[in-house]
């Protein structure tokens, strides 16, 4: 990869890279590091890196650099977000993307990270288990299941208008 393929390759992702990485930890400033960190270890590997690749690898990057920056934190546990689960929201809202936000924050991060991989940023299953670091069929699992736990989290949408 040269330095201008580099630098198109900032200019072309680094939005979508954030807003990946801000939907999971809802952190700016966390955010912009990850984001940073991700470009970074591209640059110290721009002569490893494939110009085709380099999307997958920054995303990739991006993802396992996150996940290290959660488990340190350690900020949210599995035991925390129990009794918020209730199965349906309490609150009547009328704005299905903040429902749809407030249902994400109670997947688990893997769920989140395959689902937001495919429906907000349109990747493909193969491409998803290759940032991932899983298989095609553990990918649509994981699809599956998140989609489900957020219907059964929203309900019936004639409850949510």
């Amino acid at each position: 990869m040269t330095t201008l393929q580099y630098n198109t390759c900032v200019n072309n992702y680094a939005d979508a890279v954030y807003r990946f990485i801000l939907k999971h930890i809802h952190d700016n400033d966390k955010a912009q590091d990850i984001v940073q960190e991700a470009y970074t270890r591209l640059w110290e590997k721009v002569s490893d890196v494939n110009a085709e690749k380099a999307k997958s690898y920054l995303f990739t990057t991006a993802y396992h650099y996150m996940i290290d920056t959660i488990r340190k934190d350690k900020k949210q546990t599995v035991l925390d977000l129990m009794p918020e689960m209730s199965g349906k929201s309490k609150n009547a809202y009328s704005d299905l993307k903040s429902i749809l936000n407030e249902g994400m924050r109670h997947l688990p991060e893997i769920q989140k990270t395959v689902l937001m991989l495919r429906d907000y940023e349109g990747y493909s299953y193969e491409e998803i288990g290759e940032i991932t670091s899983l298989n095609e069929s553990q990918v649509k699992v994981y699809i599956f299941r998140a989609r489900k736990t957020l219907r059964n989290y929203i309900g019936k949408l004639e409850n949510v208008i």
